[in-house]
């Protein structure tokens, strides 16, 4: 009978070690799992700023035609030289002139119901000219198309360090999230506990070239052409999830 007890109470004993043991074993819940089923809020909200730009970058380039293709690239380039000539000497480092495209393109006439006809070819060279002074940038214009230039295609203005004014944008957004992080609180009867989550997207993105007609010869142009660069609009959109207690 002794032995029959002293075997229910080893075996009652395992029985509980395991338990524990399994009952130890079961996984905690994961800390975001926990954390949603508290009271939350998830608002978003922009800042923005306007900054006037300090550089700017200009397209603009040669196209030349010719009855072969070989004419036409010759033509190119004796007046593509000058132009990168007159850039190089108004004080643009070589870093700052890229060549953006170069194409030969056939021409052709075109005749109903016949084949078309080789008339000719067209090339057309493009530079990207980064301007850091922008007092520089009409005269820059002006004296490329006078050195031969007669494609300028387009103008964008930026900023060389965008972090200041996207600091300033980041500041404006935290200052509208908390407004309505506080005023949705109150709305529904609750308090702001803390911030739980926060995450940023947006920033400052260089503005698209605007187009630009293309300009005439201005041999006799006594002032270069006016460009205003007005001002860029820096922003920063942020998410953030806050937790609510009564």
């Amino acid at each position: 009978m002794k032995t029959l007890m002293r075997a229910a109470a080893l075996g009652l004993a395992m029985t509980t070690t395991v338990a524990m043991s399994a009952a130890m074993a079961q996984p905690t819940p994961p800390a975001a799992e926990t954390m949603f089923k508290a009271t939350t809020f998830n608002l978003s909200a922009t800042g923005e700023t306007r900054v006037a730009p300090n550089m700017a970058s200009i397209s603009l380039g040669v196209m030349t035609e010719g009855k072969t293709a070989a004419e036409a690239l010759a033509a190119n380039a004796t007046r593509m030289t000058a132009v990168m000539a007159t850039l190089k000497s108004a004080g643009f480092a070589e870093k700052d002139i890229q060549t953006s495209n170069l194409s030969v393109n056939p021409q052709y006439r075109y005749v109903e119901n016949q084949a078309p006809v080789l008339i000719g070819y067209q090339v057309s060279n493009q530079v990207t000219v980064v301007v850091r002074d922008l007092k520089k940038l009409g005269a820059a214009v002006d004296a490329t198309v006078n050195a031969g230039a007669n494609q300028v295609n387009g103008i964008s203005f930026g900023l060389s360090d965008p972090s200041a004014a996207e600091n300033v944008a980041r500041e404006a957004a935290v200052r509208a999230l908390t407004a309505k992080a506080e005023l949705y609180a109150r709305a529904t009867g609750y308090r702001l506990l803390r911030l739980v989550t926060l995450s940023e997207g947006g920033g400052y993105a260089p503005q698209p070239p605007m187009p630009m007609v293309a300009m005439a010869m201005r041999s006799e142009a006594k002032g270069a052409s006016p460009v205003s660069a007005g001002e860029l609009s820096v922003r920063v959109d942020i998410t953030a999830v806050y937790e609510l207690t009564r």
